[in-house]
């Protein structure tokens, strides 16, 4: 649906303004950068994790009195989709040395090198290989690839600036070190990065980068590397992938080791038991639980099973009391409401304008500011672009693009969202996009260390299921990297140890015994079950006329 009348009328704000914003753009002018103590004042007005009564603290498990999100809270004090008195360890369905739980970019990249190591592998996907908030990314990808230019000391101030100085030094020391390796590996795989006509790879600035460092394949940077690392890992003989099969509960051994896991088959509604010397969780986040009711630009499956499924081994979670909001998500039309916008947009020139067409924030502040300022001006200052839906947002002026980079450059870098947005009737060459944040990455999760390496013994973590990467806040293009520089780690180490360190035990399910015991102490509700597997988004009118039908959890 085309932009209504009323919404046309307040574009031509934005076009008047234009002329001067284009001219001072050109001159190489930028809205001020907000302070340290303002950027700081403006997180504790206006950011949803800083909104009183958003957090409460863990009653239960390993992290008991840290506080998190509430809906983070509803899926860590749950219990078990499994009875582990009803459930025989002896009945082994498959035999493996690494398991990988998870099948998008973190998973996938951890599957690879744990085979070229020597392993077999099985990767177990809720979805299909390859659904997983890795093809979502479009920003682009975080890497020194200009030695002389940049290096990666200026990666590391950056993400750890970005991060509120709060990051887990040696995690972000290994992801900067690691990341022009990785770039190199992708290219040699085939992902084909936009380059400059003499081959040299292309890099934009994202928000919070002191140096262009971000690569990308148009606005499709994620669905370019899982494709290539997808259709390698499919081409493996070592590889095997057991699709719409999640994993509900991880098993120890006697020893407290992570030996397999317990799988559920979608279609079948079989539960099976994955017998491994290694396990690597690669579960992604949360989005689906929509925190602080925002909308997501997450993939369906990303419900934060990989949480619960290490919290009830004992691993403390850290940096799960801030969430990341991306600072535009579109919110009109309704259909698109919570569509990732790149940041891209705004390292190439768009503007964010108020309803009088005016700056109101830098545009490359890091994200959390960047969200920050998006919410004050629309909810604080009342100075947002209403919708007939009664929300508001602010406008991201994309015709800007072409008129700095020549005419064709936005369907060039942006091919994707020109197309989508076409088809409801907007050209966002000439008109530009309403946006609002959206809820967009978990910012923690579980603890692990720079191997990979969790608290449990055969256990590992990659991607945004682990915590400390990036302390309280992401910087764009540090997520691609994460998921793969930490897969890669990940799968490499839990090789080694299936081949050297392992020390084989009876199987149990004593660690899920004991956290039900702790609920039954607090009281839980008996049908609060989690992992989720899958968001509920039915009408309730309906579930309560399904008068035969038994749910467990959102499954029927």
């Amino acid at each position: 649906m085309a932009y209504p009348s009323e919404l046309k009328q307040l574009i031509k704000r934005v076009e008047e303004t234009r002329p001067l914003r284009l001219k001072k753009k050109r001159q190489g002018w930028d809205y001020p950068r907000l302070s340290l103590a303002e950027k700081e004042n403006r997180l504790k007005e206006f950011h949803p994790s800083y909104k009183e009564g958003s957090l409460r603290e863990l009653k239960v498990g390993s992290s008991k009195g840290y506080a998190v999100p509430l809906e983070i809270c509803e899926i860590l004090e749950s219990w078990s989709r499994i009875d582990p008195d009803h459930i025989d360890l002896s009945k082994i369905a498959y035999k493996t040395d690494v398991l990988v739980i998870g099948g998008g970019g973190a998973g996938t990249a951890a599957a690879l090198l744990a085979e070229e190591h020597g392993a077999k592998v099985i990767i177990a996907t809720k979805l299909r290989h390859g659904d997983a908030n890795t093809i979502m990314a479009e920003g682009g990808i975080q890497a020194v690839s200009r030695p002389g230019k940049d290096s990666p000391y200026y990666h590391y101030l950056d993400t750890l600036g970005g991060g509120h100085f709060k990051n887990i030094p040696q995690l972000v020391y290994t992801l900067v070190t690691e990341a022009p390796s990785v770039l190199q590996w992708l290219e040699g795989l085939g992902v084909m990065f936009d380059k400059t006509p003499d081959g040299n790879l292309k890099v934009f600035h994202l928000g919070g980068m002191s140096r262009k460092r971000d690569h990308v394949a148009a606005d499709i940077t994620g669905t370019e590397i899982m494709r290539t690392i997808r259709d390698e890992a499919r081409n493996r003989r070592g590889i095997r992938v057991l699709e719409f099969s999640p994993v509900v509960e991880l098993v120890l051994n006697e020893q407290g080791r992570c030996a397999g896991a317990l799988l559920y088959d979608l279609e079948t509604e079989e539960y099976f038991l994955v017998k491994a010397k290694a396990v690597i969780l690669a579960t992604g986040g949360s989005g689906r639980l929509h925190i602080g009711g925002f909308p997501t630009t997450n993939h369906y499956g990303a419900t934060g099973d990989g949480l619960i499924l290490g919290y009830r081994c004992g691993i403390e979670v850290c940096f799960l009391h801030t969430s990341q909001y991306h600072p535009t998500g579109a919110i009109f039309p309704e259909q698109a409401d919570g569509l990732l916008i790149s940041e891209k947009f705004r390292g190439a020139g768009a503007h964010l304008l108020n309803i009088d067409g005016e700056q109101f924030v830098c545009e490359t502040e890091p994200r959390d500011a960047c969200a920050s300022s998006i919410i004050r001006e629309c909810v604080g200052i009342g100075k947002g672009i209403p919708t007939a839906s009664g929300k508001a947002g602010v406008w991201l002026d994309s015709p800007m693009i072409d008129l700095l980079h020549g005419e064709g450059a936005l369907i060039k870098q942006f091919v994707g969202k020109y197309k989508l947005f076409k088809r409801y009737g907007i050209d966002i060459t000439k008109e530009p996009i309403l946006v609002y944040p959206t809820l967009h990455y978990q910012n923690g999760g579980l603890k692990f260390n720079e191997n990979g390496e969790t608290s449990v013994l055969g256990l590992y973590a990659a991607g945004e299921v682990t915590g400390g990467v990036h302390g309280e806040n992401r910087l764009g293009g540090n997520s691609l990297m994460d998921v793969l520089v930490f897969g890669r780690v990940a799968g490499t180490n839990a090789a080694l140890y299936a081949r050297e360190k392992v020390e084989e035990d009876r199987l149990t399910l004593d660690h899920v015994r004991r956290f039900h015991e702790e609920l039954r102490k607090e009281g839980v509700d008996r049908k609060k079950i989690s992992p989720i597997l899958l968001p509920d988004y039915s009408n309730p009118l309906i579930k309560g006329r399904q008068l035969t039908t038994m749910y467990q959890g959102t499954i029927r």
